[in-house]
């Protein structure tokens, strides 16, 4: 942790300005060194000229001092803002290296955030996802948890099971004696309530997944009822051979578009059918795959054919996963004279990929379904470690309802205590501490 680190903090490749971060103990007196400089004020814009270690001109850059502890790492911090371009930047890290920095290692900057308090972990992962977000709403939700949005909800959590735990952990010497039955059920309340409040949480953030993510949407059907033709539609150029061959498309085909303020996963599927040979076969299990895995799936039926022993497969695994998926049916072949039989859909979207402007009606209901999902203005867990830790709190909490009606208290806490580690995993390790400080901290002064 004593060592100055160096990097390159802007993407790689020509723009108009590249940084380059120093983080370190050493930080301000290389950036005086590269400058030939006495000294830089704290907290401003020093227009200056940077030498490399052999006094030859690399520069002109901004130098930015953040003087520890009010920077990013908590530690003395400059900022350097050259002209953009591989070269330069690379000449100026290089001298920042020779001068007694190290490379930095990849996150090593909100490492040291998180070690040195500037950050929780919840922070981190926020600051790390904000630079991939796949929506605009998930960038707003992503910004506000780097403000510590998340981090108060885990603390209003967390002080919760503290209480609970420091009441046990207090009764616990007066174990000969019952507890009021009205105590047990004020803790079993505040358990079903804390309980109640956690799965709300868990189950708003996982219907939103895609927000993070990237929604996910499949485009299934049995072969050559235009579900390559449709994927081009919708990423306007033409992704995916067409032609009137069945079974052309053999595997599955993704790629990105934005829809809306939403950046989606297009997937382009085999046709479901009896496979012909074992390449169409693992070709037809993908596209299975695909409905499993994804948010949305738009069912292709050709309109001018009749329903046959496919299309009902089709139907029975709409049928199989409705509960589990949202569905868009699809009557591709509008233009042509209709030989389906209509009445077996409860709901579905006519098409015709002959005209320009076919994908337009799809297009919508694909925007307004990943808008109903995304109340950016809710809070939300952002990954699958959050998740996973909401879960086992959760299920601890449940756990510990068993021995407090039976008043066996050792029990009781151990389950609290597990669930606190378990909640505390998304923000900072939990303390025992912290358990003493809320178990004392009611006494009156001078106790």
């Amino acid at each position: 942790m004593n060592a100055t680190i160096a990097a390159i903090a802007t993407a790689h490749g020509v723009g108009s300005i590249s940084i380059i971060r120093l983080s370190g103990d050493k930080s301000y007196d290389i950036a005086l060194l590269l400058s030939k400089r006495s000294y830089l004020k704290v907290r401003h814009a020093t227009l200056t000229t940077l030498y490399n270690s052999q006094g030859e001109l690399l520069d002109e850059v901004i130098a930015l001092y953040f003087k520890a502890p009010h920077s990013f790492t908590a530690e003395d911090v400059v900022e350097l803002q050259c002209h953009g371009g591989y070269i330069v930047a690379n000449e100026i890290l290089k001298t920042c290296l020779d001068l007694g920095a190290r490379l930095a290692k990849p996150g090593e900057f909100s490492k040291r955030a998180f070690l040195n308090g500037r950050i929780d972990l919840s922070e981190a992962e926020a600051i790390s996802q904000l630079i991939e977000a796949k929506s605009e709403d998930a960038a707003k939700i992503l910004a506000r948890q780097v403000k510590g949005e998340l981090r108060k909800y885990i603390e209003e959590v967390r002080d919760e099971l503290l209480h609970i735990l420091a009441y046990s952990e207090v009764s616990i010497d007066y174990a000969e004696e019952d507890l009021p039955q009205d105590l047990i059920d004020q803790i079993m309340q505040k358990l079903d309530a804390l309980h109640g409040r956690l799965k709300a949480t868990l189950q708003a953030s996982q219907s939103r997944q895609g927000l993070m993510q990237g929604f996910k949407v499949s485009i299934i059907g049995k072969p050559n009822v235009g579900k390559s033709s449709l994927l081009n539609a919708l990423l306007n150029f033409n992704r995916a051979i067409v032609s009137e061959i069945a079974g052309t498309t053999r595997d599955t085909i993704e790629e990105q578009v934005k829809i809306g303020t939403h950046l989606i996963r297009i997937i382009d599927t085999a046709g479901i059918r009896e496979a012909g040979d074992e390449i169409e076969r693992i070709g037809i299990e993908r596209s299975i795959e695909a409905i499993e895995e994804s948010d949305v799936v738009i069912v292709l039926f050709d309109s001018s054919r009749s329903l046959d022993s496919e299309d009902k497969a089709i139907l029975d695994l709409i049928e199989l996963h409705k509960n589990e998926r949202t569905f868009i049916t699809v009557l591709n072949k509008n233009d042509l004279v209709c030989k389906i039989d209509r009445s077996v859909f409860e709901k579905y979207t006519p098409l015709s990929l002959n005209t320009k402007e076919s994908a337009r009606t799809l297009i919508l209901a694909l925007e307004n379904i990943m808008d109903t999902r995304d109340n950016s203005e809710e809070l939300m867990l952002i990954s699958t470690r959050q998740v996973e830790a909401v879960k086992l709190t959760c299920k601890e909490i449940i756990d510990a309802k068993i021995p407090l009606k039976e008043q066996e208290l050792e029990i009781f806490s151990f389950h609290l205590n597990s669930a606190l580690h378990a909640i505390a995993s998304i923000t900072r390790p939990f303390e025992n501490d912290e358990m003493l400080d809320k178990m004392f901290g009611s006494f009156c002064l001078g106790k």
